[in-house]
């Protein structure tokens, strides 16, 4: 007898889950090895999954819609139409190099039919993706389940962090025990404060830091193909995530990302974006032994007074309303045209935005966008000093951040890269066209 399980995949650093969007092939019918049997989605992304053997598609159990931890049995291959197997044993099961579902995540099957995947909880008939939410806005309380609130108790940790995936942003069991397990990722980088620092794949390391009001989710397209080559560093700024609060200003957030470079055992390739391309600036010019280059992907050095009322704007969404409003009202600013256009795309886009801003809290938002302003204009006759080979990478439809030729051209022998059409937020307008560029200019330094 012979059984292939069929998986959530993990397909980058940062995934925790997945959701059904589309089965290519019926129960009953005939696999072969490398033919296309399912699509799924994870942030913002969608992927097509190959069966990895030949063989007889068996009792699906994740339907269109569910949404299922990586690792999680979404179904079985046997060898014959008829083959019997053990269900049990084989969900149970844990695949190699996939994270083992929290408790209640439902993979251990009762029985041979029982769903791997957990369904939206609105779901009757129509399968939607779960909700999550900020922490509570305006002074209400958080909803915040009595098992949940016990245990984060138990776990010397605060409930109001957690992010909800429950009904209406509830918080629940699963999620503080997925926001501990987060915690054991933190690396210590000052006096009582430790950051949440993603690490995968080997080789020289290469360190992420996101820009404002999101996590390092927003690197979810190009990581797959960095931990190939690289041992990737992805770093969650204080009050991001499970990390430390609260929020610093830019020089702090430098120093953090110079107590990870040390961790990694530096010098390091430093990536960051907006906000983080600042703290990567920051961070060459305070400790330049720590840097081996710079990748700056839609830098400033002087905020722009739409940059500076884009996160005033962000800062009030975010504490008045629903992440998934904030999602909206922050596209047209983010986004391209073309990707606006698309509405697949840009609804796929939206939800995995949507996810991003609930793990940064609004009280973290108001303080970067404080740090933000602070140390806008401040370093503008320092770019001169920087030695790392640095590449700029710019969005030629770019509203918030317009002056990166500028920024390049003020680095010492600086290579400046502007991707056309593309909106602020080119990790989503241009995922292949940035790891292009990424991989190439990693390649040459």
């Amino acid at each position: 007898m012979s059984v292939t399980a069929i998986r959530m995949p993990k397909l980058g650093m940062t995934m925790e889950e997945g959701t059904i969007v589309e089965w290519r092939v019926a129960p009953g019918d005939r696999v072969e090895k490398g033919q296309l049997v399912l699509v799924i989605e994870s942030e913002k992304n969608e992927a097509e999954i190959e069966a990895t053997a030949s063989g007889f598609l068996r009792h699906v159990y994740a339907a269109p819609g569910d949404v299922a931890p990586c690792g999680a049995l979404l179904a079985a291959l046997t060898e014959q139409p008829d083959e019997a197997f053990d269900a049990v044993a084989l969900a149970a099961a844990e695949a190699p190099a996939a994270r083992r579902p929290a408790a209640g995540d439902a993979v251990a099957l009762a029985a041979a039919e029982a769903p791997a995947a957990r369904r939206p909880a609105a779901a009757a008939s129509a399968p939607a993706p779960v909700a999550t939410s900020a922490p509570a806005r305006g002074g209400e309380r958080k909803a915040i389940a009595p098992a949940a609130r016990a245990l984060a108790k138990q776990l010397g940790l605060d409930a109001e962090r957690v992010t909800g995936s429950g009904p209406g942003g509830r918080v629940t069991r699963e999620d503080v025990e997925a926001f501990a397990a987060a915690r054991e990722r933190l690396v210590p980088v000052a006096s009582g404060v430790a950051l949440e620092v993603l690490r995968e794949g080997q080789g020289a390391p290469l360190l992420l830091v996101p820009g404002f009001g999101t996590d390092v989710s927003s690197f979810a397209a190009l990581t797959p193909r960095l931990v190939e080559r690289f041992r990737v560093w992805a770093l969650n700024p204080r009050g991001v995530g499970a990390s430390d609060g609260p929020a610093a200003d830019v020089p702090t957030l430098a120093a953090d990302a110079a107590a990870v470079c040390a961790a990694a055992g530096g010098p390091v390739h430093v990536v960051g974006a907006s906000l983080g391309a600042a703290a990567a600036l920051e961070l060459a010019l305070a400790r330049p032994e720590l840097v081996r280059s710079l990748l700056l992907i839609t830098p400033f050095v002087t905020a722009t007074p739409r940059l500076l009322a884009a996160v005033t704007a962000w800062c009030r969404v975010a504490a008045e309303a629903s992440p998934a409003t904030l999602a909206r009202v922050l596209a047209p600013l983010l986004f391209s045209d073309a990707l606006l256009a698309d509405e697949a795309l840009r609804e796929r886009t939206l939800r995995g935005l949507a996810a991003a801003c609930a793990r940064v809290p609004p009280a973290t938002l108001e303080r970067m966008a404080a740090g933000l302003a602070a140390w806008s204009g401040t370093r503008a006759k320092d770019l001169a000093r920087i030695g790392a080979p640095t590449l700029v990478l710019a969005a030629g439809a770019d509203l918030l951040t317009p002056d990166g030729e500028a920024v390049a051209r003020a680095i010492p022998g600086a290579r400046y890269t502007v991707v056309p059409g593309s909106g602020h937020a080119l990790a989503s307008d241009a995922p292949g066209v940035l790891g292009d560029a990424t991989l190439a200019w990693l390649d040459r330094t």
